[in-house]
């Protein structure tokens, strides 16, 4: 198992295939996923993990599986993704998660979070990190804010119909220099 960043009560670290089924479960939750446009099928979790996986394998960062230090039980995703088109502030990386609704409410999104952005200034060097979610979303904003990123603006995402609730996002960042002065 290749472990990539450790914190208190997490490991994040390169997918593994035992997690393809509770990847599968958390994915098409409806609740889990109530701010995309819908659940994703099997077929489309398997090849959104692999292509995850890939892209691990080349460039040694990702959107990392994180598991439990106390049992190892997948619980989800934390990680950088980049991002070369659809948005007026592409290209970009953004810091991201999802994690099974069991989970939720642990502070693990929170923690994860940190300890992705510190190694994405201190290890990756980026310049920039954004991120983004529909602003009916609180829960994942309030992230956004706890780690330390500041609101951009709101925006129409590219992607979603014009006619969809789903539409409006709000985009937050920080740069390097801001985070390094922060910690």
């Amino acid at each position: 198992m290749k472990i990539h960043l450790q914190t208190p009560r997490l490991i994040l670290r390169q997918w593994q295939d035992s997690d393809a089924a509770p990847f599968i479960q958390m994915c098409a939750d409806p609740e889990v996923m109530r701010y995309f446009l819908n659940p994703l099928t099997e077929q489309q979790s398997l090849a959104f993990m692999q292509r995850i996986q890939n892209f691990i394998a080349t460039h040694g960062w990702g959107l990392f599986a994180v598991e439990l230090k106390s049992s190892g039980e997948f619980i989800g995703f934390i990680g950088l993704h980049q991002h070369l088109e659809h948005y007026d502030f592409a290209p970009c990386i953004e810091i991201g998660w999802r994690l099974a609704k069991q989970y939720w409410h642990n502070g693990y999104a929170t923690e994860g979070s940190k300890a992705v952005l510190d190694y994405a200034f201190r290890e990756l060097q980026l310049d920039n990190v954004v991120s983004f979610t529909t602003v009916l979303n609180t829960p994942s904003e309030k992230v956004m804010q706890k780690i330390g990123l500041s609101k951009v603006k709101t925006f129409a995402h590219p992607l979603v119909p014009a006619d969809h609730p789903l539409l409006m996002h709000v985009l937050y960042q920080i740069d390097r220099q801001s985070y390094l002065q922060a910690h």
